[in-house]
């Protein structure tokens, strides 16, 4: 549990909490960043599965009063999962508000504010629940990684690895989302520049990614969820970006 110390981040403005399919729901909140000097305020999303009475949080989301107790109406949070190096500022609220809730990182994460998870995330090791699976960008300097979720054909969950930013919404800055237009973030399954540039992951990962996982449907920590064709996209933007 982390210590009262611990300045967590605030709860900014957000949406509800959508079913995308039978005991798998998203919730989209605001992210605000500092680069460079540039105040960078875009949307983000929290994905919760449901396993039974269990609740797993991946790509945290800091909710307001209302939405917490919408949250405790699914069931009770047992898990909090951390897949993307630049995500997890709000984990220590969760830890904090769920001190029974297991933290999942993967190898080599850590915590400016001193947090300490409590299991680490491996492929073919153990995972929050059932039907639930690692891929890690073996190739990326920081740690990264997709889940597989054998539900509805097959799910990827991905962090900042694969985005699926169709449209800016409500909670971009007008600076931010014209900063995107700009700079072409605003595309489906796309693989981020910046995240590559950050990263420098290379095709291999991709090719292995889409060589070993067969999946119908992405849902990303920025971006709309990708139904039904969700392989074919990724698959034409990996081979778009790396070409």
């Amino acid at each position: 549990m982390p210590s009262q110390a611990i300045q967590f981040t605030p709860a900014w403005p957000h949406g509800d909490i959508e079913p995308v399919f039978p005991d798998v729901f998203l919730v989209t909140g605001t992210n605000k960043v500092q680069h460079e000097g540039t105040n960078i305020q875009t949307s983000r999303n929290m994905t919760i599965i449901r396993n039974g009475v269990e609740l797993t949080l991946i790509n945290t989301v800091r909710l307001n009063e209302e939405g917490l107790k919408a949250l405790d109406q699914l069931g009770r949070v047992a898990h909090i999962v951390r897949i993307g190096a630049f995500h997890g500022r709000d984990d220590a609220f969760y830890r904090n508000q769920y001190p029974n809730a297991q933290l999942w990182v993967l190898k080599g994460m850590t915590y400016e504010n001193g947090l300490k998870p409590t299991r680490e995330l491996v492929p073919e090791g153990d995972m929050p629940f059932p039907g639930c699976s690692l891929f890690v960008f073996e190739t990326s300097n920081l740690p990264e990684g997709v889940l597989y979720v054998d539900r509805e054909g097959g799910m990827l969950i991905s962090c900042d690895s694969i985005q699926n930013i169709t449209a800016t919404d409500q909670f971009y800055s007008p600076e931010t989302a014209k900063s995107f237009q700009d700079q072409g973030l605003v595309k489906p399954a796309n693989i981020s520049s910046i995240w590559l540039g950050a990263t420098h992951t290379k095709v291999s990962d991709f090719d292995r990614l889409l060589k070993t996982i067969s999946f119908r449907h992405l849902i990303t920590s920025h971006g709309q969820p990708l139904l039904n064709t969700a392989y074919e996209q990724v698959a034409a933007t990996a081979k778009r970006v790396f070409s």
